[in-house]
């Protein structure tokens, strides 16, 4: 029984989308094509994986246009929120809180609106 399962995120331009995402900690692990402007480009950090894809890609495939955004939200845990919000400082969304079940948590946008949350346990 095939096990794996990744969202894949619809991008106006994927290598803006790649650069903010491998500025969290992910990892490329293929592309499409595989030189110039990606189309498709898929990523790993650590168990998980996630996809970018031209906002092109539901049009062509599917018939259908992306709606209007945010279209979801990441979740991505980072062992600083504090320190990461600061190198994404011009994307911050809503600055580092604790939360009542124990993490801190900021909001930033990713390249396309998109609410991406940054976690990590809050101090004691």
């Amino acid at each position: 029984m095939a096990t794996r399962a990744f969202p894949v995120i619809y991008s106006r331009s994927v290598s803006r989308a790649l650069e903010f995402y491998t500025g969290l900690g992910f990892e490329e692990t293929f592309r499409l094509p595989p030189e110039g402007e990606p189309g498709y480009v898929s990523l790993r950090r650590g168990d998980s994986e996630l996809g970018l894809v031209s906002d092109e890609f539901p049009r062509d495939q599917l018939g259908v246009e992306v709606g209007d955004r945010p279209r979801f939200e990441l979740y991505v845990y980072v062992d600083d929120v504090d320190a990461t919000v600061a190198r994404l400082a011009d994307v911050v969304w809503k600055p580092p809180v604790d939360m009542p079940w124990g993490e801190r948590i900021a909001y930033v946008k990713d390249p396309d609106g998109n609410p991406v949350t940054l976690a990590a346990a809050a101090e004691r």
